[in-house]
């Protein structure tokens, strides 16, 4: 109790201080201020980095952002809050003249220390220099000479290079060349049909930062539990926005926290065992990286750089050693935040595999979770009948930390069953 008591006087003092500190910044830029809310810095090439192209993400919004009809949320004007701002991502406006206009998130897909070194790498990969004219340059790497002579994105070309194409099969890169949304004639898996710029665009963004294609070949319009894609300019994505963080959602009401306890559970269930047969293994899992819907409800996974996709058709084809032996994911105390152990080649060469469970069950909703300065996760405090019945602190210690051989597995399992009791009896007693 002491602890919190501190705890709490440092984050007031430390945000009190932060306002201060924002109100003599806003004094010292009273002019720059004004000019900010003036213009659209969203119709800027340079800004957005369209200049950089084909070393960028896509350019199929570019006539929308050109046109003025994406513009900044008032905050995102002010440039001298990019300090704060380090994963560049903006909150904006998108108008269409019938549809009238919707808040979107823009995304440059890294800081801006990781985007320099973006250019650095594509540089050394043309020229073996750390500078370049990036243009030039891009024409001189891997990205340009798989030129429209090559049928298919093969899994020798590009596996490792990043976590998506960890272990690619052929029917995952099929599949992201034919969703590729960056294109006009979508819908093709043949390489040669994509323009050069948009070869080179593609092999980019799956290189630096997959996210894009993830939320492209695992749409949300199919049921996957990602943001919508909208589209790309230069180097700044645009996706649907989902609503608030979850972790906004830390101190509701318990029979929300329930609610959204087992959409969780739900979405590990999905993205380990679909009728598809890839399994998607979310590597980076906090609070951050997840929103909810403000009118359904519903949780969408809001970050989706780290995934790593298995094909289990061909882990069941290839048969690697002890690919069909359950793999337990294990539990590791950690000094930090949000942290995972795991492998990612044991990841890619087995069918049966408990690491989004434990993934969930650690980092957002057992008492091992800690986040913020907060231990406890997301079903901390329950009811005294649910802390008394036991179960529900039995599952959860089994499922981040179990004791039986497989016990994960099992857990999870009665884990989603009876959250899915409580959730239906808090309805019921409404």
């Amino acid at each position: 109790m002491l602890r919190s008591l501190k705890f709490g006087r440092v984050y007031r003092c430390g945000k009190f201080l932060f306002i201060v500190a924002l109100f003599v910044i806003l004094l010292m830029n009273t002019h720059n201020l004004f000019a900010s809310f003036q213009r659209n810095e969203l119709t800027d090439r340079r800004f957005i980095g369209l200049n950089k192209c084909p070393a960028c993400f896509g350019t199929s919004w570019c006539r929308k952002f050109m046109n003025g009809q994406v513009t900044f949320e008032m905050w995102g004007r002010l440039r001298f809050l990019d300090f704060f701002n380090v994963k560049n991502v903006y909150f904006a406006q998108y108008g269409e003249p019938r549809e009238g206009t919707r808040r979107v998130v823009l995304k440059r897909l890294g800081s801006n220390q990781e985007l320099a070194e973006i250019d650095q790498k594509i540089c050394k990969r043309a020229t073996g220099r750390p500078r370049c004219d990036l243009i030039q340059g891009m024409y001189k790497t891997e990205f340009a000479r798989l030129n429209g002579d090559v049928r298919l994105l093969t899994p020798e070309v590009v596996e490792g290079w990043s976590d998506l194409v960890h272990c690619p099969s052929q029917r995952l890169l099929d599949r992201v060349v034919r969703r590729y949304a960056e294109t006009k004639d979508s819908g093709s898996f043949l390489l040669k049909n994509l323009k050069d710029t948009e070869r080179m665009q593609l092999l980019m963004t799956l290189a630096f930062n997959p996210e894009p294609l993830v939320l492209q070949s695992f749409p949300s319009d199919e049921g996957w539990p990602f943001a919508k894609y909208l589209g790309a300019c230069g180097r700044m994505v645009a996706v649907n926005y989902v609503g608030e963080e979850l972790w906004s959602f830390y101190n509701a009401p318990w029979e929300k926290r329930v609610d959204l306890a087992k959409q969780l559970m739900d979405i590990a269930e999905q993205l380990t065992n679909n009728d598809f047969d890839f399994a998607l293994y979310l590597l980076d899992v906090s609070f951050d990286n997840f929103a909810v819907g403000p009118r359904d409800g519903k949780v969408i996974v809001v970050d989706a750089e780290n995934v790593i996709v298995a094909d289990k058709r061909l882990i069941k084809q290839n048969k690697p050693e002890n690919y069909d032996v359950w793999y337990e994911s294990r539990y590791e105390e950690c000094d930090k935040e949000a942290c995972l152990s795991f492998s990612k080649d044991i990841l890619c060469s087995r069918v049966t595999v408990d690491h989004n469970y434990y993934a969930v069950c650690q980092n957002l909703l057992s008492r091992f979770a800690t986040w913020r300065g907060t231990t406890g996760g997301l079903l901390h405090d329950p009811p005294a009948d649910v802390l008394k019945d036991g179960r529900l602190t039995t599952l959860l210690d089994e499922c981040t930390k179990p004791q039986k051989r497989y016990g994960r597995y099992q857990a999870a399992k009665e884990l989603r069953e009876f959250l899915t009791q409580l959730t239906q009896l808090s309805n019921t007693n409404r």
